[in-house]
């Protein structure tokens, strides 16, 4: 049975659809490049660019529009070494240090993902890096140094997509909330507190890094499209809300924001590099290989500090 949009609801859908035509992202390909859309939500495999080489700065361009546009990019056979990887990144932005991951000898920036050194268990959920900072990334840059013969995928889900797909009503509802953010909540003592000096190292990243306050629905701030702005990495309690209010509404837009209509999957190959847009999307780090061994690189682009649909930071 079909009901009949109230006249508030239909200036909402009005509102929505004028801002999706003046986000419209146009994007200028350098010569040779080509690009492979991987779903109507998200992603694509951009071929013919060359990572480890400095890229013009049209390049450069186009690789910002491309990733407003699709979200999350990938490149096949790759062959960066870190200090490229470094350099790459360093191209977008100011580059952040993981206050808990180790990194390459003498590039603190790199950080290393590897199996046999560290227990990755935090990687298999959803979660959006560092939303436990008061200025999350604006992206991050993964390179594959070593993979399992099969399994190891990553799968990114797009918190666009996700509000989009909202009633008009649950979009209103949610666009005057803030959530809380918790690096504990992936980075327990109890797993990162083995040794006296990992308990110091963890005190010290706990104390510089109290929970911060993040709108629930966030805007873009190049592209003014709005996401969902939630995580099950870091995200513990909608502020404002009594306990069982919070944990239903939170149960319910983890459940939805991960959906198979907003997701895409990836199957690693050596080489491949992703970049994904980290103010709008999670990823979650398939953890089905052991006891084959799994070794990323990752450099990670420093944001800026969200804002909601009101244009006020948290």
């Amino acid at each position: 049975m079909a009901y009949p949009l109230r006249h508030q609801d239909l200036q909402v859908v009005e509102a929505v659809s004028a801002q999706a035509a003046a986000v419209s992202i146009a994007v200028s390909m350098p010569e040779g490049w080509q690009v492979e859309r991987l779903s109507p939500g998200l992603g694509a495999v951009i071929h013919g660019v060359d990572l480890s080489t400095p890229l013009a700065d049209a390049s450069l361009t186009a690789l910002r529009q491309l990733l407003l546009k699709h979200e999350v990019l990938f490149f096949r056979r790759q062959t960066m070494s870190p200090q490229q990887h470094r350099a790459l990144g360093a191209a977008f932005g100011t580059l952040h240090i993981h206050p808990v991951f180790p990194s390459v000898p003498a590039i603190p920036e790199v950080m290393v993902l590897d199996t046999q050194q560290q227990d990755l268990k935090d990687n298999a959920l959803w979660h959006t890096d560092v939303t436990f900072s008061e200025t999350p990334p604006l992206g991050a840059i993964l390179a594959a140094r070593h993979v399992p013969p099969c399994g190891g995928d990553t799968l990114w889900a797009s918190g666009v997509a996700a509000y989009e797909a909202l009633s008009p009503s649950m979009k209103v509802h949610l666009e005057g909330l803030t959530a809380l953010h918790d690096f504990t909540r992936s980075f327990p003592l109890a797993r990162y507190g083995k040794t006296s000096e990992a308990v110091a190292r963890w005190k010290a990243a706990r104390d510089k890094h109290p929970p911060v306050e993040h709108p629930v629905i966030r805007v873009h701030p190049e592209s003014g499209r709005r996401a969902i702005f939630v995580n099950e990495g870091f995200t513990t309690e909608i502020c404002g809300l009594e306990g069982d209010e919070s944990a239903a509404l939170l149960g319910y837009l983890f459940r939805h924001v991960t959906k198979p209509e907003f997701q895409i999957r990836w199957s690693w190959q050596e080489g491949d590099v992703a970049f994904w847009d980290n103010r709008t999307t999670q990823h979650y780090a398939v953890d089905d290989y052991r006891p084959h061994r799994r070794i990323m690189h990752r450099v990670t682009i420093v944001g800026d500090r969200p804002f909601g649909p009101g244009g006020r930071s948290a």
